[in-house]
């Protein structure tokens, strides 16, 4: 018997999502399909929100060798999206080094329109191979926040980068309707390759290159809501302490100014630096034909949790505009 039911015009993987502004002003949800082994949840909201809230999820928690994910968004003139994990995205050992696990994300946010990814980090396990792209197509005052971070994988099982291959490329474009604006332009490429075969026995492995590094990542920023982050941001990495500076006041002089002039924000730098240097941190930031393009480090996922928790929700634009379900997964 013929199924009454039109065949599928998507492949396994394959996803869509369009948000759009409703009537009432709030931003809500045009379009979601998807297709295993990718699943997309959106909660019912309340009236409240400021940004629609999507979960990207995986069916059994994560992506197996060959697994194929292909998602398009939309998001459509002066709405909000907010894009959030519902825990690490695992990437599950392949059979061979030549099955490949890849994700692909292409967005394009419209005028007005505002995108914010902070899901939780990819952990590769042993043995697998991962390519991930992500595009950006941003719109005139279009505005996009994006976190790309990967783990060294099950450190309660002994791995330390002992996955065979992790390469991640994002990028962000200008695009116009006009041929005579000059049409799309690229902004940011960044490519990041792990590989952890060791070609040559004089050069370092991965594991060694990392520094004793557990998680990296990458934070881009864009747009007019991501202004005052990005200019905090800037401005945080310029105040770090360089190499070489020394204060000759003897401590007790140095503790009596400190509590006589600290301000609230230079008070919570000190305690921040302290974190920093307990969790040893690295990081840096700067400003990229108008990104600013955040890399930090950490020995442990949640020291960089942490952190990253901390600037976004001391500069505070993030719960502001889209919410505070925004930073569920760096909390």
């Amino acid at each position: 018997m013929a199924s009454p039911f039109p065949k599928s015009s998507s492949a396994p993987g394959e996803g869509r999502i369009v948000a759009k502004l409703a009537p009432d002003g709030n931003s809500g949800l045009e379009t979601v399909s998807y297709q295993y082994p990718l699943k997309l949840i959106s909660p019912s909201r309340p009236s409240e929100t400021k940004s629609v809230l999507v979960f990207l999820l995986s069916y059994g928690g994560g992506l197996v060798g060959g697994d194929n994910v292909d998602l398009s968004v939309e998001v459509k003139e002066s709405a909000k999206l907010s894009i959030v994990t519902q825990g690490h995205t695992k990437i599950f050992k392949s059979a061979t080094p030549d099955i490949v696990t890849r994700q692909t994300l292409r967005v394009r946010v419209a005028a007005g329109a505002a995108l914010c990814l902070l899901p939780d980090p990819v952990q590769p396990f042993e043995g697998s191979v991962y390519e991930q792209t992500q595009v950006f197509r941003l719109e005139t005052d279009a505005s996009l926040c994006l976190l790309d971070w990967v783990t060294q994988g099950r450190t309660a099982r002994g791995e330390d980068w002992s996955f065979v291959r992790w390469a991640g490329r994002n990028e962000v474009w200008t695009t116009t309707d006009t041929a005579a604006a000059g049409g799309d332009r690229l902004l940011v490429r960044d490519a990041v390759i792990l590989d952890g075969a060791q070609t040559n026995p004089q050069l370092k492995t991965l594991r060694e290159s990392m520094h004793t590094m557990g998680v990296m990542g990458t934070l881009l920023l864009r747009g007019p809501l991501m202004k005052s982050l990005g200019q905090f941001f800037l401005a945080e990495f310029t105040a770090l302490p360089r190499l070489g500076a020394r204060d000759f006041r003897n401590d007790d002089a140095k503790r009596t100014a400190d509590e006589r002039l600290l301000e609230p924000l230079e008070k919570w730098r000190l305690t921040r630096l302290q974190m920093e240097k307990e969790g040893k941190i690295l990081w840096s930031a700067a400003n990229v034909r108008g990104c600013v393009v955040v890399k930090f480090g950490a020995p442990a996922v949640e020291a960089g949790r942490l952190w990253i928790c901390s600037m976004l929700a001391h500069e505070g634009s993030i719960s502001r505009d889209f919410g505070d379900h925004a930073l569920m997964c760096v909390r």
